[in-house]
């Protein structure tokens, strides 16, 4: 009797050892459905969002990667993105002190006279530029004949203020 009660402990443990899985992250991520599901559960929680972001940014690759996307680029800095990394301390931080980053994206701005103008007016409203640097700004842009479509400009090469455009209310 008591040696059937050892052999049945001992297939218990064995079998109850087991159930134990090891989760492998390369076998969960070679699963295109799993790897689908963490993906998705990822970028909708700010937590974990925000972890991978600081993972991302840590590593050089990942670094490269964003600043080869140029549709990732672009939407980062057109519109609610551009205000979101002026207003984020740590990633303009990081991104000061990314060469790369910070030359791909001011030619990008040079591109684009949209962007660049709203960089301008951020910096501006955020007391970083005077009216008078904005000005001088524009003039000499202009003069080098750079791409002030959409930038706001009038015609006697001062800024648009937000209030002078009534097309936005009729």
């Amino acid at each position: 009797m008591r040696n059937l009660v050892i052999i049945f402990s001992v297939i218990g443990l064995l079998s109850l050892n087991g159930c134990k899985q090891s989760t492998d992250v390369q076998t969960l991520l070679q699963n295109e459905e799993t790897r689908s599901e963490i993906l998705k559960d990822l970028v909708q929680n700010h937590d974990y969002m925000m972890e991978f972001m600081e993972q991302m940014q840590g590593s050089d690759h990942a670094m490269q990667m964003m600043q080869g996307n140029k549709k990732m680029m672009g939407t980062m800095m057109k519109g609610q993105g551009m205000q979101m990394m002026m207003g984020d301390s740590t990633m303009m931080n990081q991104m000061m002190g990314n060469r790369q980053m910070m030359h791909s994206m001011m030619n990008g701005m040079i591109k684009d006279g949209e962007m660049m103008g709203e960089m301008m007016q951020m910096m501006q409203d955020k007391g970083m530029m005077s009216n008078d640097c904005m000005e001088s700004c524009m003039n000499m842009m202009k003069e080098k004949g750079m791409d002030m479509e959409g930038m706001g400009m009038m015609d006697d090469g001062t800024m648009k203020s937000k209030g002078d455009d009534h097309s936005e209310h009729h």
